[in-house]
């Protein structure tokens, strides 16, 4: 593989920047994150314009066609810039739609017209679609991503004891929102009884779906979490250099320097397993989802461990409501759990090992 970014991807990741500056700086992730939805429209609007919502979906279904090294480039300043909304269950749902050979609808989600998410955790809250205990469309879905702002969603039901992927306009079910340790993004209880569907796979082709999905927004998730840690070090590095004590910066100061030092290799080492799960997916490899739950065992510790110094090298100010070190912190702790926390992952390496 190439250690690095070609030109393209580089011109990607530097507009992606440009772009989520200038169109979401912090002040208006906060004020998106005061909403009912934490979602907002001109935003969504303008990311589909800019071919952001379609980046892996094929052009002949509205998207840009590209790989899953551009869409970590992207999901990295997505991160970095602390980008609200649904962007990650809109990536889920549009991956199920694409594994499944259900295309019809992408073209919608590329464009920014609808937005889906995927209704999928259960009681016992596991990622395993193997875990899919609910009858056809009759029971309850936990910690369903922005349910509320979307237009459909894909549903992981049993059918005649075989998983199956049914699409189910939002509308027809009823929502209840969740408490969420991340403000920019919601979570819902979503009650089903017997809504109107359409079914889209099922049997093994079910799990195959699915299990993709899950694979492509692990993948884009691992690096939004990348740039969230780069930012909280750039946040804790620059108050380290302009805060002083005793006369002198206390970046001089080697017990803050180490806590930086832990930072920088945190945020190093998961950019390399990112970028590492991103190219394997890309290139059809085998080991792909291995190297896609090593990245996540991976970042979802390592993003928690750089909020924990990010706040320690800041004290007191860490804590402030004015901070923004606290809203990545809560970014790095609900991603975490999301789509599989370490444990789980590691529970996914050794199957693999063993198998």
């Amino acid at each position: 593989m190439q250690f690095g970014l070609s030109e393209s991807q580089q011109i990607l990741k530097s507009n992606a920047r440009k772009f989520f500056a200038a169109e979401c700086p912090l002040s208006e992730v906060r004020r998106i994150m005061e909403t009912d939805t934490a979602h907002d429209k001109k935003l969504w609007r303008s990311m589909a314009e800019q071919g952001f919502l379609g980046v892996v979906f094929p052009e002949d279904a509205g998207g840009m066609g590209l790989g899953y090294v551009e869409l970590a480039a992207l999901a990295e300043e997505m991160g970095r810039a602390l980008v609200p909304g649904a962007f990650l269950s809109n990536l889920f749902a549009g991956a199920a739609l694409h594994a499944a050979g259900a295309t019809k609808h992408l073209a919608a989600i590329s464009s920014g017209d609808k937005t889906a998410t995927v209704a999928l955790l259960e009681a016992d809250a596991n990622w395993d679609p193997d875990a899919v205990k609910m009858p056809t469309l009759a029971g309850e879905k936990l910690f369903v991503p922005d349910a509320e702002s979307a237009d459909f969603m894909i549903v992981a039901a049993r059918d005649a004891k075989k998983l199956a992927l049914y699409l189910v306009e939002s509308h027809a079910v009823a929502k209840t929102p969740m408490p969420a340790m991340d403000l920019t993004r919601r979570l819902y209880k979503v009650t089903f009884d017997h809504p109107a569907a359409e079914l889209l796979v099922e049997g093994d082709a079910a799990c195959t779906a699915l299990d993709h999905a899950l694979n492509v927004v692990t993948v884009a998730l691992c690096a939004e979490m990348t740039g969230g840690m780069q930012r909280m070090l750039d946040i804790a590095v620059e108050y380290a250099k302009t805060r002083k004590q005793f006369g002198k910066p206390i970046g001089q100061y080697q017990a803050v320097q180490h806590q930086c030092a832990d930072m920088l290799i945190y945020t190093e080492s998961a950019r390399s397993a990112a970028y590492y799960a991103a190219y394997t997916m890309t290139e059809g490899d085998a080991q792909a989802s291995t190297a896609i739950s090593v990245a996540k065992a991976y970042a979802s510790d390592a993003c928690r461990e750089t909020g924990n110094r990010a706040v320690q090298v800041q004290g007191g100010m860490g804590f402030t409501w004015e901070n923004d070190t606290h809203l990545f912190y809560r970014r790095a702790k609900a991603s975490e759990m999301a789509y599989g926390d370490a444990t789980y992952h590691r529970e996914r390496i050794a199957h693999a090992v063993i198998d």
